[in-house]
């Protein structure tokens, strides 16, 4: 019997994950782990006939893991925040001997992941890091220009929003604040720089950025792994950035302030004769907040939108592809889980072929990828922007063409 278990199958991004998985008779059994046992076996019910089982997980207990992975086909990992929880969900999976796919988007755990190729190799285990929206889809749209429309590629820049999501949990939030507070890698003119998201360096690179059917925002350096795992496997490349924002904006900057007044350290503080840590005061009072800000700037729901840029050429010319996948009515959860369960299904049919431990671009076929997501999408019913990925080709001479690329 086929078996996938989805770790943090209850959370914001698992439970779309899941039911991307449950939408087709993609495995036998479905296993929603969650720390939260009562909520992953209401979920399973909820998918009455959908092969689904909910357990109880632990993740910071390497007993409670193995339990529940031991005798899967597929691990997905959807547990966060991944600079906690990565390389020892990776590390057990790769003891179990089993496949394993996540949606690390953390830069620190997929240099560590990264690093512990050698002993997935030697197990025989494929592990898939960093296979959500961004890093993800971007990662193939890349691949993609790199295989089929260009002769070299030399720049990437991805750039991200959503917003507007019923609710996001501490772990988003905390990650949110991580990237605030650590060095953001961008790859400038082939070489390796870290800025500050909130100081000089890193306002240096904020641009503005009209995103199809959510709005024009500014995007910030955000650390995600791409801007490292790219231009391993495209030598051509010269740049490569990753930037992003939250919207409504009001609620992305009391984030902001909350790092720059030094309220998201995690040395405990007396208040009052009580130990109070900072960083779990300002994580509590943002998601306080969040309601009212989100009802100030009269969002009604979720949105997002991935935008690529990837400059190259073809035949010795210069040319331009801007990708963009948006939707009115998708936020972040849709479009992180959606593209893990679709990895999740190519690695479990051996449409990925690689051992060891590597990111979407070394190894995950971009056709393939969205021809299974638009399969998933169709039966899930979820907006996808038309059910393709706008495109606009600028050309040596500057012509500007918009066409779609379906998925």
């Amino acid at each position: 019997m086929t078996r996938i278990v989805v770790l943090g199958g209850c959370g914001g991004i698992g439970r779309f994950a899941v039911r991307a998985l449950a939408s087709g008779p993609y495995f036998d059994e479905i296993v929603i782990a969650d720390v939260r046992a009562e909520a992953a076996k209401a979920f399973a019910a909820e998918l009455a006939g959908r092969r689904a089982v909910g357990v109880g997980v632990d993740a910071a207990q390497p007993a409670s893991v193995h339990a529940v992975i031991k005798d899967a086909s597929v691990v997905l990992n959807c547990i966060g925040p991944f600079y906690r929880f990565g390389p020892p969900l990776l590390r057990a999976a790769i003891d179990a001997h089993v496949k394993y796919v996540d949606v690390c988007d953390d830069l620190d755990p997929t240099v560590k992941m990264l690093d512990m190729d050698g002993a997935a190799r030697d197990a025989g285990v494929p592990a898939l890091v960093g296979m959500g929206n961004s890093p993800g889809l971007a990662n193939l749209l890349v691949r993609f220009c790199a295989d089929t429309l260009l002769d070299t590629v030399e720049g990437a820049d991805i750039m991200h929003i959503h917003g507007g999501e019923p609710e996001e949990g501490a772990a988003v939030i905390k990650h949110r604040i991580h990237a605030m507070l650590n060095d953001v890698p961008l790859f400038i003119d082939g070489r390796l720089i870290t800025v500050r998201q909130l100081e000089p360096s890193g306002q240096a690179y904020v641009r503005e950025v009209d995103f199809p059917d959510v709005g024009r925002y500014p995007v910030y350096p955000y650390p995600h792994p791409e801007t490292i795992t790219l231009p391993r496997y495209l030598p051509t490349l010269r740049r490569a950035t990753n930037l992003g924002v939250v919207f409504p904006l009001s609620y992305f900057h009391l984030t902001q302030d909350m790092v720059r007044v030094g309220t998201c350290t995690t040395e405990p503080l007396l208040v009052q004769g009580q130990p109070v840590v900072p960083i779990e005061f300002a994580v509590a009072h943002i998601i306080a907040e969040r309601p009212r800000l989100l009802r100030e700037a009269q969002i009604v729901g979720p949105a997002g939108c991935l935008q690529v840029q990837v400059d190259g050429k073809k035949d010795g010319a210069a040319h331009t592809y801007v990708f963009s996948m948006s939707s009115r009515s998708a936020g972040a959860g849709e479009g992180t889980g959606i593209p893990a369960a679709v990895a999740a299904v190519l690695l479990h049919r051996g449409e990925i072929d690689r051992r060891g431990v590597f990111p979407p671009e070394a190894a995950v076929p971009p056709l393939a990828a969205m021809s299974l997501a638009s399969e998933m999408l169709r039966t899930l019913g979820v907006a996808s922007g038309g059910d393709s990925i706008k495109l606009v080709h600028v050309g040596p001479d500057g012509t500007r063409k918009e066409s779609a690329l379906p998925i």
